[in-house]
């Protein structure tokens, strides 16, 4: 489950590290992207950075997080990886239209209402894995889910589907690598609560 991250400043920073590659035109507008983050949580209806494919190469726009419900219902903002490529819904943006999400970290509340900040400890960014969907005010964007590993269980079952670097082009770009991507075993996170913080005190 993934229902609110955070973008800052560092975020920025290294999204445009990365699209640097990009021929000019494109990294323009990558860059006039990047400077449009602020410091903000990013929630389900919100716009937000992420990373696209061009020609083999990263780019950097404004996507909407949440495919809009059936009939009015809520946004549909999680996919789960176990089942995207068969339900009709996600199949062809799966295969098609992958992207990536770049976060300082993201949010969960355990059962007790409590919240939890996870980040990694070896990087300042995390970029988890999604797709999106062209509709007919704009583009908008899910983050995939799976199995929560080691350090996500104590507080939900579910969690983001956390990409290395060194997945980001082979996510974007690499048919035949995705099927292994969709179902590894994500990286350890850093859990930070605020009510461990206050007991301690």
């Amino acid at each position: 489950m993934c229902g609110r991250y955070y973008v800052d400043d560092e975020t920025a920073r290294e999204i445009e590290k990365l699209v640097c590659q990009v021929e000019e035109r494109k990294r323009q507008e990558s860059l006039r992207a990047v400077r449009r983050i602020k410091t903000a949580d990013i929630y389900p209806g919100k716009d937000a950075p992420v990373l696209s494919g061009t020609n083999g190469s990263l780019c950097c726009g404004w996507k909407r997080w949440g495919f809009p419900g059936f009939e009015g219902k809520k946004l549909i903002f999680n996919a789960r990886c176990e089942s995207v490529l068969e339900k009709p819904l996600f199949r062809d943006s799966m295969r098609y239209r992958r992207i990536v999400i770049p976060a300082s970290c993201f949010y969960e509340w355990n059962r007790r209402k409590e919240k939890n900040t996870f980040c990694r400890s070896d990087m300042s960014v995390l970029f988890m894995a999604g797709f999106c969907r062209q509709y007919d005010d704009r583009e908008h964007f899910v983050i995939l889910t799976t199995a929560a590993n080691a350090s996500m269980e104590p507080v939900h079952d579910r969690m983001p589907l956390i990409l290395e670097y060194q997945e980001i082009m082979d996510w974007m770009f690499d048919d035949t690598k995705i099927e292994g991507i969709l179902y590894k075993t994500p990286c350890l996170l850093e859990r930070k609560t605020e009510y461990e913080q206050l007991s301690l005190f």
